[in-house]
Order: structure tokens, then sequence, then C-alpha cells
């Protein structure tokens, strides 16, 4: 995802919520849900399971879109996610990355129940950075990140409430879909030189353009992007709320409830490219992106954002906990 910097988009929505005060007083926000949701019954969600995944994933080395580490890597997951009753489908393709080279990609795509309509997306980008471009010590810069938060932790939430949903299965379809390609953006010693845009997400694009085509339906999506970090809280991205605030409203609800709050506070966050867009914008699936806001520190992405420390070590089992069971409370609301 691009980083959380006053893009033309944020300046955009801020120049008219500037304009909005002006003329009327007071802005205008989407007020979230505050009718209480009966909660279905549900299974409860390990994060010692979860981080057992980001451990055996990050035991690869960085899966860069294209190395042997992504190849093993990748068998992995798809092995997993069929023991778990997933049917398993995988796409091959080749990216054009933003110095005009090729890498080939892997999208890995999970199905439970596949002949059901009724259908829920769960998606995560599983492919790391190739470099630690924003750590601060510039000699890291062109080392790849192991990407314990920023990769493997969504990928883990996944594969658990796969693994749960195994155990007590669900009666809608639900599709977990894990996108390579999504971090090889232009880094950020390249930027003054090459344009970023249209070179981050590059897995999801091809998922996205091919769902379209071939008429794949969901509900909703959920995106999970980061986590699993220490001091992570998850406030309402501000593309989501435009694209699918009726899902904000309702997945932050069942937060609250569940007594996460301090992880999902009623507040807005920024505003992200990331894979979510092209599921909204190109798949024609309103999806959300869980992606944190730390509102102190160089990176609202948090300290470890492409650094050489997102690593296991940083990984905290509460936050995987408050998201990993509040996506499986949605998902068996659902029934």
């Amino acid at each position: 995802m691009t980083r959380n910097t006053p893009t033309l988009l944020y300046l955009l929505v801020a120049a008219a919520s500037l304009l909005l005060f002006s003329c009327t007083g007071q802005t205008k926000r989407r007020t979230p849900a505050a009718d209480t949701i009966a909660l279905a019954p549900c299974p409860r969600f390990s994060a010692d399971s979860a981080m057992h995944y980001i451990n055996e994933q990050c035991r690869f080395g960085p899966r860069v879109t294209g190395t042997e580490a992504a190849r093993q890597c990748g068998d992995y997951l798809a092995g997993l996610f069929q023991s778990y009753g997933a049917e398993v489908e995988e796409q091959t393709f080749d990216v054009t990355i933003w110095d005009g080279s090729k890498l080939p990609a892997r999208n890995i795509i999970a199905r439970i129940n596949p002949s059901n309509a009724n259908r829920v997306l769960l998606c995560a980008h599983w492919d790391c950075r190739p470099w630690a471009d924003n750590d601060p010590d510039e000699a890291n810069h062109r080392t790849p990140i192991l990407g314990a938060n920023d990769a493997a932790s969504g990928v883990a939430v996944m594969l658990e409430v796969c693994r749960l949903i195994q155990q007590q299965p669900v009666n809608i379809g639900v599709d977990f879909v894990c996108f390579d390609a999504e971090d090889l953006g232009t880094p950020q010693w390249e930027e003054d030189r090459w344009s970023s845009a249209d070179t981050w997400c590059l897995g999801s694009l091809y998922w996205a353009k091919r769902a379209n085509s071939e008429g794949y339906k969901a509900r909703y999506g959920v995106l999970l992007d980061m986590v699993g970090a220490r001091g992570a809280t998850f406030s309402r991205e501000g593309l989501s709320n435009q694209m699918a605030g009726h899902i904000v409203d309702r997945t932050w609800q069942l937060a609250g409830q569940l007594g996460y709050r301090q992880f999902f506070p009623l507040a807005d966050g920024g505003y992200i490219t990331d894979d979510h867009v092209n599921v909204n914008e190109v798949a024609k699936i309103p999806c959300i992106d869980i992606i944190p806001y730390f509102r102190e520190g160089p990176s609202s992405f948090g300290p470890t954002w492409h650094t050489v420390e997102d690593t296991p070590e940083n990984i905290d089992p509460n936050v995987l906990e408050a998201v990993g069971q509040t996506v499986v409370q949605l998902i068996y609301n659902e029934q």
C-alpha cells in the first residue's frame, strides 16, 4: 500500500471538508450504527495459532514476489488451506514493476462451500517488500523485509478463520484470497525520478479484473493488512467509509460489543491506496480495509513499517485476537 501521506485525494477530501465546515458551521461525518447487533454463536479465535502461522511464514525468509522463498511459502499456504477443507485455485501471471522489469507472481485463492452463491470475501497480501526503504538506517534500505506484520499477519488471520470453519462449518461461502505483488511499489529513493502511481497492489488488480470478467459476486469483502503490530489500533479508513461504509459500521460495532473498542476506536483514519481499492472499483465488490492508524511516530502504519524490524518479535497476540475474533463474528453473523 502507499504511504499515508497527503496525497491529492487526501487534500481534495480535506479541502471539501473545510469548505463544508465554513458554509454550514459543522462537518458531516458518517455516524456508526449504534444499534446492538445480536451475536451469533461462533468459535473462539486462537491468537496462539495465528502466531504459529506468522512464524511459519517467516521461516521461509522474505517472501518477495518471484523468489524461491515465495515459491516455497506459497506451496505451504496452498497446502494448509487445502488441509482445512478449502478448494484451492492459483493464478500465475507476470507483473511489470516500477522500473519496467517483469516478475512472476502468484495469487492463492481458497474457497469454502464453492457452490454456495451467498459469499463473503476475506483477503490479504502475502508478499514482502523487497526493500526496507523506510528504515531509519539508510544502510538497510536495500534489504528485503521479513514481513511478519506487513504480509504474514493478515494471511495468518485468514488461515485461523479457515481452520475454525472446518471445525464449525458455516452455511455461506467464504473466499480467502492471498494477493501477491502488493508491495512492489516504487522505492522511496526513486520517487523523485519515477512515479509511484500504479506500481502498488498489482496482484489484487489482476484478481479483480478476472473476478469482474468471470461474474464473481460476494456480499462484501474485508482486507486484512498489517493486523498484528504492537500498539496498533484500527481507525475507520477513509476510502472504506466512502465505498463500503455500511460494512465499516457493522464491523466496528461488532468489535465494540466483543470488548475490543480500544483496538477499534470510533475515529476516522487516513485514505489509503491498498488492495481494497481494486476490489471495490474493479471487481465491484464493497470491501473495507482493516489497517492500523498510528497517530504518533514517523509513519501512520507504525514504527516497523518497511523496516528490518518487521519481525515476529514485534507482533502482539492481543491485536491478532481483536482482529481475528471480530472477523470470525462478522462471518458467523452472516448465516
